[in-house]
């Protein structure tokens, strides 16, 4: 049991004094230290359980992050194709270590929208076991794109609306929490268009037919705007990137209540190192363009209100989990307050991951938490140096 003692805790909800009980994995008292003495009194009679007081004044307490947008499997490498090789053993011990990293950054959840068979849900059961230390893990299993499409070398290929389905229930079986597809190009596959459609209308449709009769969320790859206005159309949960989103996508998008993930991370990966660094010329060439059309996506996201949940596509490119807070400074730079920066990094991804247990700093929900120096909503780098992370309880860095 920990005991969060004399800080101010932040969330969506605002800023508010009180301190924090947490035992078995949940926040069992937020409020006042009369409230708190008798939550650890009635906790404590109960299990005999040692209480660990931690000094919080003069900090924040906040909800840890929730990352919507992840790939464990890679590591950041310049060139994601020289991992094509690796051994299965190999890419487990590397998504092992990015989800220690992830956490130990204060992102107590992850969301794996994509690795080679069943690797990320694996490695989902064995942090819920308690056999690896890392972040939470929800995921997709592998994405369903069409054959040749982007992320080939990692996807499920699948032509046709029957064999998308079945693509798509092949997921379900192996247990996906979500289902991921490739809607359009991308960046990093070369040959490649990065806007061009790529599953048909009839293949998207076929898509989240499959995942209607669970209530499975369903996500799309879409950088440009027909493939992001197919998407939404076919009735996907949430749109990947949307780099080329216009204000026709954009309003379909907050019509329908689909969240957008716009992981800023990746391009400035790509963008701001370049082929000096390793890079591919032609995934350097096809972010520099996508950067120039970014701008534009946040100004329609932003006018028409789109949802937005934070994610970064870890894993790519100079695209490194220990350093996945730092999507909110860059959200913040493209036009969000700190204030919505923090709702897009919490309670927004919890909504968009299906989880009704984080996100808050509230008696009932998961004890997930970081311990800030600053408060986050005043200035967003604060996030990105936790001075202390609990994950479901348990302090982890």
């Amino acid at each position: 049991m920990h005991v969060l003692r004399g800080g101010r805790v932040v969330d969506a909800a605002g800023s508010r004094g009180a301190d924090v009980a947490v035992a078995d994995g949940e926040i069992v008292a937020v409020g006042d230290s009369e409230a708190i003495d008798e939550a650890v009194a009635e906790v404590a009679d109960g299990s005999g359980e040692e209480v660990t007081e931690v000094d919080a004044a003069g900090k924040v307490v906040a909800p840890g992050l929730i990352d919507a947008h992840v790939h464990v499997m890679m590591d950041g490498r310049p060139d994601v194709a020289t991992a094509v090789s690796d051994s299965d053993y190999t890419a487990s011990y590397r998504a092992a270590g990015n989800l220690r990293a992830a956490v130990e950054a204060g992102v107590t959840t992850v969301r794996d929208l994509g690795s080679r068979g069943t690797l990320a849900l694996d490695a989902g059961e064995a942090v819920a076991a308690g056999e690896i230390d890392g972040a939470r893990v929800v995921a997709c299993g592998r994405n369903v794109i069409m054959t040749g499409g982007h992320g080939n070398w990692f996807g499920r290929e699948a032509d046709g609306p029957a064999e998308v389905r079945k693509a798509a229930r092949e997921q379900l079986k192996a247990g996906a929490d979500v289902l991921k597809c490739m809607a359009t190009g991308g960046v990093l596959t070369e040959g490649a268009v990065t806007g061009a459609p790529e599953l048909t209308p009839e293949e998207l449709a076929a898509f989240t037919d499959a995942a209607a009769p669970t209530d499975t969320p369903t996500a799309a790859h879409a950088h440009g705007e027909e493939g992001i206005k197919n998407a939404v159309e076919a009735g996907i949960t949430s749109i990947e990137h949307g780099t080329f989103m216009d204000r026709e996508a954009a309003e379909m998008m907050a019509d329908r209540g689909t969240y957008w993930v716009p992981t800023a991370s990746a391009l400035r990966g790509i963008v701001d190192n370049g082929i000096e660094a390793g890079i591919p010329e032609d995934a350097v060439a096809k972010a520099e363009d996508a950067a120039d059309r970014f701008d534009d996506a946040w100004d329609h996201a932003l006018a028409a209100d789109v949802p937005i949940a934070m994610g970064t596509d870890a894993g790519t490119p100079f695209n490194f989990f220990e350093d996945i807070p730092r999507e909110l400074a860059y959200m913040v730079d493209y036009g969000l307050s700190p204030e919505r920066a923090l709702e897009a990094a919490t309670v927004n991804a919890a909504d968009l991951l299906g989880l009704d247990d984080v996100g808050r700093v509230e008696e009932g929900y998961r004890a997930d938490l970081v311990l800030l120096d600053a408060d986050p909503t005043e200035d967003v780098a604060a996030w990105q140096e936790p001075e202390a992370v609990f994950a479901a309880g348990d302090r982890v860095a």
